[in-house]
C-alpha cells in the first residue's frame, strides 16, 4: 500500500511577484511555468550543472523554514555561510499537507562552514557545552569530509523534511549505498520526506522514487534509464575504449 506523502505537496511560481528585471535566478527557463507536484517520499532533482537544481532546493528550504545556508531551524539566525536568502522563494507559493516539526538542509559546499558554526557553540550556555550531541559527539572538523557527512546523516536526521544537495560529493560508492539504506529505513516509517539534488546514478536507483529532470528548460518526470547520468555511466563502464576514443579525438 502506497504511503501518503507528508509535508510538502507542491511549489508553484506566482508570475505577478516576478521582478521587472529577469536576472538570475529569474532567467532560469523553467521558472515562469514552474508548477511541481511531489507525490513520492523520495524525489530527485537531476540535470546538468547550472540548470537550477540547487537554486530550487534553496528556495524550498526557505519556504520550509530552513536556512538556505544549510542546517536545521536552530541555524536560521546563523551567518555561517555566504548565502542567507533565496530570491526565488519570494515568488513561489508552496502547498503543505502539514509543516514538518523537524527538518535539515544538507549543503555539500557549506559543510565546513557548518562544522565551524558548531565549534563556536561550545561556550554557548544554550547548548550546555555539547553542540555535537546531535552530530556524533565530536567536532565535525575532526573527521574527513565523508565521515562528517555521515555523522550528520546518521545522527541528526530522524524524522521530518530533509533536503540534500549533492550528498554524493563526499561519499564513496559504498557510503552512497549506506545513505540509501538509511533513507529507506526512515521513509518506511512514514514520517520522513527527502528531496535530493544529485548527479549520482547510484542514488537515483532508489526504488519508486520521483526523478525530475531540469535538462530541457521545463521540469519533467523521467525514469532512471532516461537520465544522462545513467546512460553515460553505464556506457563508459561497459565500453571505456569507445568513450576514450571520442575523448582523445576531442
Amino acid at each position: 500500500m502506497e504511503m501518503t506523502v507528508p509535508y510538502l505537496l507542491e511549489v508553484k511560481a506566482m508570475k505577478e511577484r516576478f521582478p521587472a528585471s529577469r536576472e538570475f535566478p529569474f532567467d532560469l527557463p523553467f521558472i515562469p511555468n514552474l508548477d511541481l507536484m511531489f507525490h513520492k517520499l523520495v524525489t530527485f532533482f537531476v540535470g546538468e550543472n547550472g540548470t537550477g537544481k540547487s537554486t530550487l532546493l534553496e528556495a524550498i528550504a526557505a519556504l520550509s523554514k530552513l536556512p538556505v545556508s544549510g542546517g536545521s531551524r536552530s541555524e536560521l539566525q546563523g551567518s555561517h555561510a555566504p548565502e542567507q536568502d533565496s530570491a526565488l522563494s519570494h515568488v513561489l507559493r508552496p502547498s503543505f499537507r502539514r509543516q514538518p516539526r523537524d527538518g535539515f538542509f544538507l549543503r555539500a559546499e557549506f559543510a565546513a562552514h557548518f562544522a565551524s558554526l558548531l565549534d563556536t557553540r561550545k561556550k554557548d550556555p544554550l547548548f550546555f557545552g555539547d553542540p555535537y550531541r546531535l552530530y556524533g559527539g565530536r567536532s565535525l572538523h575532526t573527521r574527513s569530509h565523508g565521515e562528517a557527512f555521515l555523522a550528520i546523516l546518521q545522527n541528526r536526521i530522524q524524522a521530518g523534511l530533509f533536503l540534500l544537495d549533492e550528498p554524493e560529493s563526499a561519499l564513496s560508492p559504498q557510503r552512497q549505498l549506506s545513505l540509501l539504506a538509511m533513507i529507506r529505513g526512515l521513509v518506511s516509517e512514514g514520517n520522513s520526506r527527502f528531496l535530493i539534488a544529485t548527479h549520482s546514478p547510484i542514488l537515483m536507483t532508489y526504488p519508486d522514487a520521483q526523478i525530475v529532470s531540469f535538462d530541457e528548460g521545463v521540469l519533467r518526470e523521467i525514469n532512471l534509464e532516461e537520465t544522462s547520468h545513467y546512460q553515460i555511466t553505464r556506457g563508459i563502464l561497459e565500453e571505456p575504449a569507445r568513450y576514450w576514443k571520442h575523448l582523445a579525438e576531442d
